[in-house]
């Protein structure tokens, strides 16, 4: 008999349908800084620029709730501007505690950003 892990980051992304959210152009970005993006039902994602690669996790820190967006970048770390929690943009861990944000794919197309949510 075969198993499966039915954790798999594979078999999250199989169940969780997605759909694509405007998040601008990218030369309105600059490589280095951030930015907030909307969703419905008051949900916010923030918007890093990495040496013109886009990166996006949800958008507040999980230890106080400050938003990410109005943090310091430096490269892939972004730092919460309220206690100095540490998060790599491309995974989501954080460097200071156990604690993981959530990440999500950002697509670009004809200089538009996109992110999968």
């Amino acid at each position: 008999m075969q198993s499966f892990n039915t954790n798999s980051p594979e078999s999250d992304q199989l169940s969780k349908p997605s759909r694509a959210v405007d998040a601008g152009r990218a030369e309105d970005l600059p490589q280095g800084s951030s930015k907030t993006i909307d969703l419905p039902g008051g949900r916010e994602l923030a918007l890093y620029n990495v040496n013109g690669e886009f990166y996006a996790t949800e958008n507040f820190c999980p230890h106080k709730g400050a938003p990410l967006a109005n943090g310091i970048l430096c490269e892939h770390l972004i730092e919460c501007g309220l206690h100095g929690w540490q998060f790599d943009v491309r995974t989501g861990d954080c460097l200071t505690v156990k604690e993981k944000l959530e990440t999500y794919e950002v697509v670009v197309e004809g200089g538009l950003i996109k992110v999968l949510v």
